[in-house]
């Protein structure tokens, strides 16, 4: 069965760190692009990072620019999003997202342009 599963979620005070990952089962996640979403209550769906294909490019929402980092490890076959510098308004369930395999220069951040979908970890960022 192909899927993918966050994990690394949890509680942490504003100003700390978390490490989310995102493990694929059942395919491999080389020539496929991977994204992270989140949604907070109340609000809508929004990307926050995706690493391209080739694993050479990346993006970033404005709101987490040079706070957040992607990457992966395709031995472990996992991607990590490192959040530094938390602050409430990251809080949200956080989402990861495939698509491929796929050939491109860039990724792009749009939640019905992948195949795979996880079911969700929540990061709550409160004093």
């Amino acid at each position: 069965q192909k899927q993918l599963v966050e994990s690394g979620g949890g509680l942490v005070q504003p100003g700390g760190s978390l490490r989310l990952s995102c493990a694929a089962s059942g395919f491999s996640l080389d020539y496929h692009a991977v994204a992270w979403f989140r949604q907070a209550p109340g609000k809508e769906r929004e990307g926050v990072s995706c690493i391209s294909s080739s694993g050479a490019n990346t993006n970033y929402a404005d709101s987490v620019k040079g706070r957040f980092i992607i990457s992966r490890d395709l031995a472990k076959n996992t991607v990590y999003l490192q959040m530094n510098s938390l602050k409430p308004e990251d809080t949200a369930i956080y989402y990861c997202a495939a698509v491929g395999p796929i050939v491109q220069v860039m990724c792009v951040m749009t939640w019905d342009r992948n195949d795979y979908w996880g079911q969700g970890t929540q990061v709550t960022v409160s004093s």
